[in-house]
């Protein structure tokens, strides 16, 4: 039966204030509730008459009126539902979370029907609410409910039949980028210090102040001082924060990092500082990230919302000037490594969207964010030890000691066990010698640098860079470089009139890259002369040569990964050549062969996969799968693939691929609560990933909050390449293989290009592929 409504008697509760069917949770479900005069039959139901049937279930289905059926309305009066909030909270998870996860999915078993009271009658006629997706928006919508303090609530029907297409989109502009959204400062810092990656057991916040910032440090200090219950520990970096040796000192004493903050005036008349703000990707990664800002800004600009986008920039020109570079991520353990370069790129997207009244602030903006990039690309990206001077490749390849602190507690285990059982110690206690530099093992050393390069290039971890990350030219970053290279050269020439003076002094590298100028000590001074635009695309033209060189492969139609040391290409094959069209390094005919030759080997139903199932190998038991591999796919790599598509005129294709992404995420949002993860397996649709960290952005109750910061950004970048008619299928989940039709099947195709006609696509069936039984069943005979 239909939840019970309690509200006063001889009264109607029917909300007269018309919202917006589609409004926030705050404009829909604010202000106060309000009652009118009651009709007959209304009052006799709060009397305790109840006109409505039991539900039917199992052989009794016969009897259930089919949808729409009662209670019909012209589509000239939306149906609306008169809701006991928390009531009908119970009844739905009762009824149908037959998991107890707090979502309504496809794999609950429930009945996925329930009855609802019309607000028309006051509750005295009924409608009932079908399926996986309108049950769960119903639970999202009380949970909202519930959020702004109502007991109870009219419903528009039509927020639970919502297009989830617009319903997801709407999602992410007005809710999850909200949630996502973080300062450092006063009001900030409980949420922000809050790290689940943290293991030391000290739960009271530590913010590290950088050197030459003695406001801010004062700041800070002020904010302990006033607000004694937070234990804030405020602590001032040395000049060089990215000293090996001091950052491992810091392994248990973490913290975060501060960032970029602006000067405004305070209730007393006088000047404070305050947290500039900035999103994070979400669930376990609560700071700054440097290549996922780069893809969550590509989101907020599609979404309007420039100024945070902004912020972020100017977040990055901070940890340049103050760490040294842009950080993996704003905190202590993160202060020696970087990650994928992406700052000239998201500075040129913002600066031409900031409004045009202001030319010469925004001139002002974009040139502190070319010269940051400047000395990042100088002292980091062609500086030793990242470049190789025989080759003029750059690597990623940080400094550090020791086991990376902000890994799971047992993510290394398998790797320290033999050298363990070599000194007769547990792993704890040979964990701990070896940190601290008592217990030495060579082997080790190089293992723990190929696995902080990994880390720092992003895609931690993959089979791809297994044991050799830091010897790796590989392709995605002399992309990157080379586009870095172009940016700055076309900025010069187009904003800055061909010269721009440097603020800051540091060495520049030698050009053109080689041994014997890598051996001389002399260093050119950045503030020796005006950089111009023809040393840039010089730079570009050299990089464009070495990547021809070494990292393109004619045969194959792919480009791929070179080893400066072996000095030999590594064949396996990944989705990030792909990002040589992005940047625009690539030749007409280079495009066309990868196009033609290589992107079947990774387009699979839900888009594209990281790498092919070939170069990955066969997984087992010792070889585990790695979530930067076959079969998972990630938004940084299907959105570079969609831009540097349309770069060299195939939008076609980049439609196509765009489409199977999107698809993948709306039927996941609609079947699965309105989750949105880190990451898919884009062979089987499923975001149930158990690869190494499982997946992110899952773990919610009732209504999502978050979703997850890059993927966010993907669906609102997607949805700008899809014609109407390609949204309107999406939102229809229909199928890209209904959509396209079947996909060709080569001649000897790899199980890695096998999305033929007659793959799975039944999401119920694929989410209890991935099930697991905790103890196996024993047949009976």
């Amino acid at each position: 039966m239909a939840p019970a409504l309690n509200h006063p008697s001889a009264v109607a509760f029917l909300d007269e204030h018309h919202r917006p069917v589609h409004g926030e949770p705050a404009d829909y479900y604010g202000g106060k509730e309000h009652f009118s005069r009651s009709r007959t039959y209304s009052a006799s139901f709060s009397h305790g008459y109840n006109p409505k049937r039991l539900p039917a279930f199992e052989d009794e289905w016969h009897t259930r009126a089919r949808r729409m059926s009662h209670d019909e309305k012209s589509m000239t009066h939306p149906r609306r539902f008169l809701i006991d909030v928390e009531e009908t909270i119970r009844v739905v998870l009762e009824q149908e979370d037959t998991d107890g996860d707090f979502q309504i999915s496809v794999t609950d078993a429930g009945p996925k029907i329930m009855v609802l009271g019309t607000a028309t009658s006051n509750g005295f006629k009924t409608f009932d609410i079908r399926g996986t997706y309108m049950l769960s928006n119903l639970l999202q919508e009380l949970a909202l409910a519930r959020d702004h303090g109502r007991k109870r609530i009219v419903l528009d029907e039509a927020r639970l039949t919502e297009n989830p297409v617009d319903r997801l989109s709407r999602m992410i502009k007005n809710s999850f980028w909200h949630s996502l959204t973080r300062r450092i400062d006063g009001d900030g810092l409980e949420i922000i210090c809050a790290d689940p990656k943290n293991r030391t057991g000290r739960i009271n916040p530590r913010i590290y102040v950088p050197h030459g910032e003695p406001a801010m440090a004062e700041y800070y200090r002020k904010v302990a001082r006033d607000k004694p219950h937070l234990n804030l520990d405020v602590q001032v970096l040395p000049p060089k924060p990215d000293d090996p040796h001091f950052v491992k000192s810091l392994n248990n004493k973490p913290g975060i990092l501060a960032l970029a903050m602006n000067e405004v005036d305070d209730v007393h008349g006088g000047k404070t500082l305050k947290g500039i703000p900035f999103i994070v990707p979400g669930a376990r990664f609560n700071e700054l990230y440097n290549w996922d800002s780069y893809f969550i800004s590509l989101g907020l600009l599609v979404d309007g919302q420039v100024n945070m986008a902004k912020g972020m920039v100017d977040h990055f020109i901070f940890e340049i000037q103050h760490y040294g570079k842009i950080l993996n991520g704003s905190r202590s353990y993160y202060l020696c490594r970087t990650q994928p370069p992406f700052l000239t790129d998201m500075a040129l997207q913002i600066y031409n969207q900031l409004d045009r009244s202001d030319v010469d602030s925004n001139r002002v903006w974009l040139k502190r964010a070319i010269q940051a990039a400047i000395k990042e690309y100088h002292t980091i990206w062609v500086a030793e030890p990242r470049i190789d001077p025989k080759t003029g490749l750059s690597r990623y390849r940080p400094d550090g000691l020791g086991i990376p602190p902000e890994t799971e507690a047992t993510h290394f285990t398998h790797i320290l066990e033999p050298y363990a059982a070599k000194h007769g110690l547990s792993v704890l206690e040979f964990s701990e010698r070896y940190n601290d530099g008592t217990l030495k093992e060579p082997a080790l050393d190089e293992y723990f640098l190929h696995d902080r390069a990994v880390r720092e290039s992003g895609h931690d971890t993959t089979y791809r860079f297994e044991k050799r990350c830091a010897n790796l030219g590989t392709i995605d970053l002399q992309a990157l470089l080379y586009k870095y290279e172009v940016d700055i050269g076309t900025a010069i020439r187009e904003v800055f009139d061909d010269e721009l003076d440097m603020e800051e002094e540091f060495n520049l590298a030698p050009f053109p890259p080689s041994p014997e100028t890598y051996v001389n000590p002399y260093r050119e001074k950045s503030t020796s002369r005006p950089q111009n635009s023809q040393e840039w695309f010089k730079r570009a033209e050299f990089r464009k040569k070495m990547i021809d060189q070494y990292c393109w492969n004619e045969s194959k139609g792919l480009y791929f990964d070179y080893d400066t040391v072996q000095e030999k290409q590594i064949l396996y094959e990944s989705v990030t050549a792909f990002w040589a069209l992005w940047a625009g390094c690539a030749s007409e005919e280079q495009c066309w062969k990868l196009l033609s030759q290589s992107l079947k080997k990774f387009e699979v139903l839900g888009g594209l996969v990281s790498g092919t199932e070939e170069s990955r190998g066969k997984i087992s038991l010792d070889r585990p799968n790695r979530q930067w591999d076959y079969p998972y796919a990630w938004p940084p790599h299907q959105i570079m693939a969609w831009v540097g598509l349309e770069r060299y005129g195939y939008l076609e294709e980049a439609q196509r691929l765009a489409y199977r992404f999107l698809y993948m995420m709306t039927t996941a949002f609609v079947d699965f609560n309105g989750v949105v993860p880190e990451k898919f397996d884009a062979v089987r649709l499923s975001h149930l990933v158990d690869a190494e960290y499982g997946n992110q952005g899952i773990d919610f109750k009732m209504v999502p909050r978050e979703g997850f910061g890059w993927m966010n950004a993907a669906y609102q970048v997607g949805l700008t390449f899809l014609s109407t008619g390609m949204r309107r299928a999406v939102a229809a989940c229909t199928s890209p293989e209904v959509y396209f039709g079947p996909a060709l099947v080569n001649p000897q195709p790899t199980a890695a290009q096998q999305y033929i006609v007659g793959t799975i696509t039944d999401p119920l069936g694929l989410a209890m592929d991935n099930l697991h039984l905790s103890s196996p069943i024993s047949p009976t005979y």
